[in-house]
């Protein structure tokens, strides 16, 4: 009788394990359920097949590829589209250069734009001094802040090592780019950049982290990262509630040079 004990003891329990074991695999193989594409199974192919809504036509309209629905920032050799950070009043007083492009102007501090963005597409071009001075942070260094708040790194790292999570790409001080994609110095990059903005509810607590996906000349360098707050020299990201803000070109102060041109965005919400 023990042996019979034993032996009903070990097939409940083995039963038990079975029961646990196919429910986990029963919960690991329902996976994402779609609710549009459950329900009985289509037999024909216009069953599946939508119409609306029909999207927009955007084309590029120039030979620098600029889309049809974009907004320019810069062009025709005008900083009318850029305030200063310091005085919001006064046209931005960077140097335009003779060859459409404009360059930083030392200790005239950072320039934004005048109209504020969430949800944008931004091409930028840019481009370090082609004479080399200075090393590690203080050389060709600028960057671009989305909303005024989350910079994607300028630098020249050619030749020109630093700490990688503020490298030339990088989301700064939080995420080191996939690779380095940089031209030789005084040559134009290009970064372009998929931004999505953070969600906050009426509280001010952050529900939905922002994202950012940047290529360089054509390279992907950020795929989709997330901005786990604000990118400070000093401290840690911090998660204040904002809505839209400006894109934000930084004088880094220390007579870095950089130049840009061929500046648009596209609002995507």
């Amino acid at each position: 009788m023990k042996y019979v004990y034993l032996v009903l003891i070990f097939v409940l329990f083995s039963c038990k394990e079975n029961s646990k074991n196919n429910s986990t695999v029963e919960e690991i193989n329902e996976g994402i359920v779609y609710e549009e594409y459950s329900g009985e199974e289509p037999t024909k192919p216009e069953d599946t097949e939508v119409y609306q809504p029909v999207p927009p036509v955007v084309r590029p309209i120039n030979d620098k590829g600029v889309p049809s629905d974009a907004k320019i920032l810069f062009n025709n050799n005008s900083l009318n589209e850029w305030v200063s950070v310091k005085n919001p009043n006064r046209i931005a007083e960077w140097t335009i250069n003779a060859d459409s492009s404009f360059t930083v102007k030392d200790k005239a501090g950072d320039i934004r734009t005048k109209y504020e963005f969430g949800d944008v597409q931004l091409h930028i071009e840019w481009r370090s001094p082609e004479k080399i001075e200075g090393e590690g942070q203080s050389r060709g260094n600028s960057g671009v802040f989305l909303q005024g708040r989350y910079e994607v790194q300028i630098l020249d790292n050619n030749d020109n090592d630093t700490y990688v999570n503020g490298q030339v790409a990088s989301i700064y001080k939080q995420h080191i780019p996939l690779v380095k994609a940089s031209v030789p110095s005084g040559q134009w990059n290009a970064y372009d950049i998929i931004y999505r903005a953070p969600e906050f509810d009426k509280r001010g607590n952050k529900t939905k982290s922002g994202t950012i996906t940047v290529l360089q000349n054509g390279i992907l360098v950020q795929d989709h990262v997330e901005i786990k707050g604000t990118t400070p020299y000093i401290g840690w990201p911090k998660n204040e509630p904002h809505g839209k803000g400006p894109i934000i070109l930084q004088d880094h102060g220390d007579n870095s040079r950089v130049s840009f041109r061929n500046i648009w965005v596209r609002e995507l919400n």
